[in-house]
């Protein structure tokens, strides 16, 4: 009997991930996804903060203060490493809700050669 329920009980289901980002100041993170991002705050820890979560539709993202980079930076604009992806259904909508918002871009929008089109990398520079 124990067989046959081990063998009907389903894979469990990942829900969420929620990336962490490392950042210079978080209160000034949290205003940049908020003001120009369209994301809300969920919480900030500390006074002053540092670590919070912002989101936004199924996107959170979680924000830690650090005080020197945590990634060599040669290597992040050379390699052009992300930190995060978030999947939208209308990328070209986003770009221009965040292009109308003055967000500076670190490449336009494009289709890229593994056919996920059209997509746009921001460049988030917390203070």
């Amino acid at each position: 009997m124990q067989e046959l329920n081990a063998e009907t009980l389903s894979r469990p289901t990942i829900l969420a991930a929620e990336p962490q980002l490392f950042v210079a100041d978080v209160e000034a993170s949290c205003e940049f996804y908020t003001k120009k991002l369209g994301f809300q705050v969920a919480f900030t820890y500390g006074a002053p903060p540092f670590y919070g979560q912002v989101f936004r539709d199924g996107a959170s993202l979680n924000l830690r203060h650090v005080d020197e980079p945590a990634m060599n930076t040669e290597l992040r604009d050379r390699e052009h490493l992300l930190s995060a992806c978030i999947t939208v259904d209308e990328a070209k909508l986003l770009f221009l809700e965040f292009q109308a918002a003055g967000v500076a871009f670190h490449q336009a929008l494009k289709t890229e050669p593994w056919g996920r089109a059209p997509s746009s990398f921001v460049t988030l520079t917390a203070i």
